[in-house]
Order: structure tokens, then sequence, then C-alpha cells
């Protein structure tokens, strides 16, 4: 067992939230799952109350609990992606299923969490050493959701209007 795991407050979710991220994001898998030996604030005795699992291949678990427990953009989970239909493809798995799309690459799922689907050739952009590149690829990702690697590159040339 890692000795840093992240922890997700999910209440009354955590399952569904689990077999989500399994279902969309590669080296991701669900472990145990332990259920409550008493009752607790918002379950019984029997429910599922934590759900280890892998996200990206991180370790993770999720904690069903209550009270609500919203989560903030204070944390959000950076996921980089080396193409467009990459890009798409958890895009859309997480603003399609009842998820809100944000500016500039974010966007939150229907549970709650923030998201940055953030491909590689935006943040190699925003990284050049050419400070009129990097204001260039600045200047474009602010006017995207989701993030087209098409127009970063396009902006990192100098190729726009």
């Amino acid at each position: 067992m890692s000795r840093l795991q992240l922890c997700l407050v999910i209440n009354g979710r955590a399952e569904e939230a689990v077999r989500f991220y399994a279902a969309t994001f590669p080296e991701t898998a669900i472990g145990r799952i332990h259920a409550a030996g008493s009752d607790f604030p918002g379950g019984k005795a029997g429910d599922p109350l934590v759900v280890e699992f892998t996200l990206l291949g991180q370790p993770c678990f999720a904690l069903n609990h209550g009270p609500p427990t919203p989560f903030s953009d204070a944390i959000s989970f950076q996921v980089l992606t080396g193409d467009q239909a990459e890009t798409d493809r958890y895009w859309d798995a997480i603003v399609g299923d009842g998820g809100q799309a944000r500016d500039c690459g974010w966007c939150r799922d229907r549970f709650g969490l923030s998201w940055q689907i953030t491909p590689r050739a935006l943040m190699e952009g925003m990284a050049d050493p050419d400070p009129a590149v990097a204001g260039r690829v600045m200047r474009a990702m602010m006017t995207m959701q989701k993030i087209d690697i098409a127009a970063i590159e396009a902006a990192r040339t100098g190729d726009t209007p």
C-alpha cells in the first residue's frame, strides 16, 4: 500500500464514481470495496464505505460519508493528453455524462470533481522560451473550453488572424 493516497469524499456515490473513472481512463482499476461495519453519517451497516482504486496509476480511495461535502476548484485532476482524439475522448466522457464544460480546458464531472484535460501541446506552447509565442498560445487558450490542439499550434507558429 502506498504511503500517500488521495481520498475523494463522494457522498453516497463513491462506487458509482469509481466505476465511471475506471470506464473512462486507462490505468484505472477498482480495488477492494469495504462495507461499513455499522451505521455512519449518510449510510447504514453493510453499505459501501470505502472504494479503493487506482486512477491513471495513482492510488486513491473514494469514501461515502455524509453530510454532503462539495468539491471546489482548489483541487482538480490534470490529465495530459497526446493528441486531439485523446483530448476529445476524455472531455466528452466527463462533460457528456452529466458534467459541465468550463473555460481553458477545465470541466467538472457529474460528481462535482474538477478536471483539466490538457494537451501536452498546450503546456509546451505556454512554456515556450519566446514570450511572444507563449503569449499567443495563452491568448488562444483563453478563448476555448475544450482545447483545440490545431488552434494552439497555429497560435504557436503565428498562423492565426
